[in-house]
């Protein structure tokens, strides 16, 4: 039996991992995993095309912004993790609380965007990786990326536990390899120190202009937008004790999880920035930005055993990032929208969305546009940081909700001075490609100044409405549960006396407790449909008109109970639908005006439910009436 509270984050595992009454070591482990998750967001093949871009064009130049946005990706993860942890809503829910219907649609519709670019860059890093290996083309690989939706539903299935333990496996397959390709390259230690000391990105020239995209591209990559939701909610897998004392606890190891997971992130990463500056740009091969490059000459500088590697880790890190994309998205679409659908469904529409730019890239601008194409999916997540960011910091200053939790002076000012920047940079980077784009394509300003200009007006709009509505609004909180409403007041609990039942039977050992079950609502006053539907090929094509052998064993079949209804005094009769049973029982429940419905349950799970048990679910969004579902005894 589920008890959990449908308006929870991640409802099917909140608070399934236990932290109460353990000690030392134990209790460190029981809140283990979480960062590790979001950690995985950290080294997808995003960062990887952005890192690889910096060495190579830049050489050690770059690293000290991989740095930096680490150092602003564990202050932002531990605020979300906060944020979880006290109030017990993910960050997407606090938006809900706060915001307006509209504001909400729109951050909701930005979100999702970013999440699709991660996913585009997920798609390609997995095609590339798959190719590597086994030279599939990459229009194929891109195609079959579509499968680890099945991967992701079963590893659901099995519990947070085993999805942790999965996504930490990857980890570990992606650090050895890099810490072996590390001693394989040999980087020269004293131009490594030199890369922790800032560039200067403002100088205005083209190397200065082209450093601060693939900057912002790193810090998009590294401080992904759509992780502070995935970490606010699951922070709450773990339960702990509602006390002062046991959140104060929750905090403090979620901080240990937080900072050791997102450090290793970090030395990934740096490996591979480290990796592209030794062996590329230290070569003299300046211009290397696309992984398939890197793995050539990989392989062309130090043997087959770095690229074998390479493709392995990249492969491991696309297939984890995606699963973690998958929980951000449900996440995202509940807390905003309050909408809740199925994660395999919620899964393959992201993947669709994310695969067509990918297969349009590969047709019209060949295999080689895919590596810019990486790079922008992870410019387009630095853009969407604000609107996630700004509305973080708020919900984790609020006092009065946050109470002693709230964050201190001193963090508040670091935090902001972190969006500043962020949003900063991002503000240049927009303003700079919009004055290159009037520079280069004359022809296309009327487009630029009527589509582009104002569609990026209205989102720095939005963005300063983001900011401003928690101030001027400072005591607005609107509690929606997520996804459904608020509970009502309980006055009137009469019976309700149902005159027409239908029941649907499919000539199974579930016939005997539907009618069992619909006679015992309606009694003998009520008048009562059964309903069956012959799903044959010819009923599906022919309709009424058809009539083999199925459709006439059905019809005397269903006749028999009706006759056995009414020998014992019950007013029946029956209804037989042709083609898709779900349209066909709603439809007959619709034009008979049926006021009550009982559906049997066949209990199928996983991969047999998506075939055989959509029927119930389906028709109970089609009718406005109560569904009793009745599952075998």
């Amino acid at each position: 039996m589920n008890n959990k509270e449908p308006n929870q984050s991640l409802s099917n595992v909140h608070s399934s991992v236990s932290t109460e009454n353990k000690l030392g070591w134990r209790k460190f482990l029981a809140f283990i995993g979480p960062a590790y998750l979001v950690s995985v967001g950290y080294m997808d093949p995003g960062n990887w095309a952005t890192d690889i871009a910096g060495g190579s064009a830049f050489g050690y130049k770059l690293i000290w912004v991989l740095f930096v946005s680490n150092l602003i990706a564990l202050l932002l993860q531990s605020l979300s993790a906060r944020l979880g942890i006290v109030r017990g809503l993910d960050l997407a829910q606090a938006s809900k609380n706060t915001y307006p219907r509209f504001a909400n649609f729109c951050l909701y519709i930005l979100a999702q965007i970013a999440i699709i670019a991660c996913d585009l860059a997920e798609i390609i890093g997995m095609a590339i990786g798959l190719q590597l290996l086994f030279h599939l083309p990459l229009i194929w690989g891109v195609s079959l990326t579509i499968t680890d939706t099945v991967l992701m539903l079963f590893l659901m299935n099995k519990g947070m536990r085993k999805l942790e333990a999965f996504i930490m496996s990857m980890i570990f397959i992606i650090g050895l390899s890099f810490l072996i390709e590390m001693f394989i390259v040999g980087p020269n230690v004293s131009e490594l120190a030199k890369g922790f000391i800032p560039s200067n990105l403002f100088k205005g020239d083209k190397i200065s202009h082209e450093m601060l995209y693939i900057a912002i591209g790193i810090i998009g990559a590294t401080v992904m937008p759509h992780n502070l939701y995935l970490h606010s909610s699951l922070v709450q897998t773990r339960k702990i004790t509602r006390t002062d004392e046991g959140i104060r606890s929750a905090i403090k190891f979620n901080l240990f999880d937080t900072t050791i997971a997102l450090n290793l992130a970090f030395l990934v990463n740096a490996a591979i920035l480290i990796l592209a500056a030794s062996a590329f740009f230290t070569n003299g091969y300046f211009q290397v930005a696309e992984i398939q490059d890197a793995y050539k000459l990989l392989e062309h500088i130090f043997g087959s055993l770095a690229p074998t590697l390479f493709a392995i880790a990249l492969i491991a890190s696309g297939q984890s990032s995606t699963i973690t994309g998958t929980l951000a998205g449900q996440i995202i679409m509940e807390g905003h929208i309050n909408l809740r659908i199925e994660p395999w469904l919620r899964r393959l529409l992201t993947r669709l969305l994310a695969i067509v730019p990918a297969v349009f890239t590969i047709i019209y601008f060949g295999e080689s546009g895919l590596g810019d194409l990486i790079i922008l999916s992870q410019v387009v997540l630095s853009l969407q940081l604000g609107f996630a960011v700004i509305p973080l910091i708020h919900f984790t200053s609020d006092r009065k909700r946050m109470g002693k939790f709230a964050i201190s002076t001193k963090v508040k000012i670091v935090a902001w001075a972190c969006a500043v920047v962020i949003i900063g940079l991002n503000g240049k980077l927009v303003f700079d490609q919009i004055s290159d784009w009037l520079r280069e394509y004359p022809a296309a300003a009327a487009w630029i100044y009527g589509l582009v200009v104002p569609i990026t007006v209205g989102i720095a709009l939005l963005l300063v409405y983001v900011f401003f509505r928690p101030l001027l609004f400072k005591h607005y909180y609107q509690p929606v549960q997520v996804p459904h409403g608020l509970a009502t007041t309980l006055n009137d609990l009469t019976a309700i006396s149902y005159n027409h039942i239908a029941v649907t039977i499919d000539f199974s050992k579930n016939d005997r407790d539907c009618i069992r079950h619909a006679i015992m609502q309606g009694r003998k006053h009520a008048r009562y449909t059964l309903i069956h539907v012959v799903e044959t090929a010819g009923a599906r094509y022919y309709g009424t008109e058809v009539m083999d052998h199925e459709t006439q064993s059905d019809v005397d079949n269903l006749d028999k109970y009706v006759m056995a209804l009414t020998e014992i005094g019950y007013n029946a009769e029956a209804k037989i639908g042709y083609g898709t049973a779900a349209n066909e029982i709603a439809q007959i429940v619709n034009e008979e005006k049926v006021d009550f419905i009982v559906m049997g349950s066949h209990g199928h799970k996983a991969i047999k439910d998506l075939i055989f048990g959509t029927t119930v679910n389906s028709v109970r969004h089609m009718v406005n009436i109560p569904v009793l579902v009745v599952k075998p005894q």
